[in-house]
């Protein structure tokens, strides 16, 4: 049973998305609340992401939305590094500030800033030892920063000691497609 799942994927330039309001952004949300929601229907108790803009931020923002139907559920936000959100654009720094206010837990890593890409790398092994699965928004065919991620995963989900789920590009297409038919009153 999956007690602690992070919650990772790609960063919004990957994935076209320039802007707060493009449509994108709520199909992925509704694709990871409805992932999540069967999580919790079996126990899923914390949510983790590292804060990262993209996928992390769209995550933890479905999970504060589940809190009002399991005020049990918690999120982790655990930060590579200080200063993380330093050279991002005000909105992605808007919305770092917004879930860090709205986390159960926070942390950093590493205690300084910004050294080399090694830190992400340690913070991923250090995220994977602390979760009990990952679910991952990634499409083996558009790999992008995601497939890191997944590779480290990957050997102990195959051991049987760690779930990885992921959310393709076929669910993206669903939750759509789920939304299109809802608007039109199905």
């Amino acid at each position: 049973m999956l007690k602690r799942l992070l919650v990772s994927g790609y960063k919004p330039h990957e994935l076209g998305i320039f802007n707060d309001k493009h449509p994108g952004i709520a199909v992925i949300r509704r694709a990871i609340t409805g992932r999540m929601r069967a999580l919790l229907e079996e126990g899923l108790e914390w949510v983790i992401v590292s804060g990262q803009p993209g996928v992390e931020t769209w995550a933890a923002e479905a999970a504060f939305q589940l809190r009002t139907e399991y005020p049990a559920l918690k999120v982790a936000v655990i930060s590579p590094f200080l200063e993380q959100e330093k050279n991002w654009n005000e909105p992605k720094k808007i919305a770092y500030e917004s879930i860090l206010e709205q986390a159960d837990f926070t942390t950093v890593l590493m205690n300084r800033p910004y050294e080399g890409p090694w830190q992400f790398s340690e913070r991923d092994k250090f995220l994977l030892r602390n979760s009990d699965g990952l679910l991952l928004v990634y499409d083996e065919e558009n790999e992008g920063s995601p497939k890191w991620l997944r590779k480290l995963a990957l050997p102990a989900a195959e051991q049987g000691h760690y779930e990885l789920l992921t959310i393709s590009g076929e669910d993206l297409n669903f939750a759509a497609e789920e939304m299109r038919m809802e608007e039109e009153g199905w």
